[in-house]
């Protein structure tokens, strides 16, 4: 990889050192908006730049549903907290989530909110309610969705150089994938290690583009 970058920086010094400041900040701006969406097609693709594909996500196990309805007052605090009768319940952490049969959709709530449970009585466990959705959404779309957006991916240049990178908390995001590094999760649970997972890197196609966008633009 040095040696292919030593070949495109003297084959882009020589076109560039034809050119005015002026026109040369044009060009590497060109470049790296160019350079910019090659990285966020082989981002959405997947795609590390020599072309393997990203280690996929570490499966988790399903949550363990709650077999039996739940019955009680939240939120904690309030003057006149609320009745709430659940079934199809799941727990996540913190929270739970179920099909909350008086408002007629799924919620979710807060353990350490609820005000005081209660016992459920037979007539309750014969309501008619709906059941909860299992989403497997997330884990089936692809990773870094948002990385790739304009937001968070940005390209630049001056007369002597070009860049594309990331900004903000995106680019701490990046970087523990980019190098396989160690994160929370959240705030409170253990370090993960992350498998390395390339977002920025440069393909063969690249360094074909930027000199063919370069010569393109000296004899044009």
């Amino acid at each position: 990889m040095s040696a292919d970058l030593a070949e495109l920086e003297r084959h882009a010094g020589a076109i560039l050192g034809r050119l005015g400041p002026a026109e040369r900040r044009q060009l590497l701006r060109r470049v790296a908006r160019d350079l910019k969406g090659s990285q966020a097609a082989r981002i959405a693709a997947q795609r590390n730049a020599d072309g393997s594909p990203y280690a996929p996500r570490k499966s988790k196990p399903a949550p363990k549903k709650g077999g039996y309805p739940i019955k009680f007052l939240y939120p904690k605090g309030a003057a006149r907290p609320r009745l709430v009768l659940m079934r199809d319940w799941i727990r996540q952490g913190d929270h739970f989530t179920g099909f909350d049969i008086e408002s007629g959709a799924e919620r979710t709530y807060a353990w350490d909110k609820v005000a005081r449970w209660l016992p459920v009585e037979p007539a309750d466990r014969a309501r008619p309610g709906g059941t909860l959705r299992r989403r497997g959404g997330i884990r089936r779309q692809a990773m870094f969705r948002k990385l790739r957006q304009a937001r968070y991916l940005k390209s630049g240049a001056t007369d002597a150089e070009l860049w594309v990178g990331f900004s903000g908390r995106a680019a701490a995001i990046a970087r523990v994938h980019q190098e396989g590094g160690e994160d929370r999760p959240a705030p409170k649970a253990k370090p993960v290690r992350y498998p390395r997972r390339q977002l920025l890197g440069l393909t063969e196609a690249d360094r074909d583009t930027m000199i063919n966008t370069m010569l393109s633009h000296l004899v044009g």
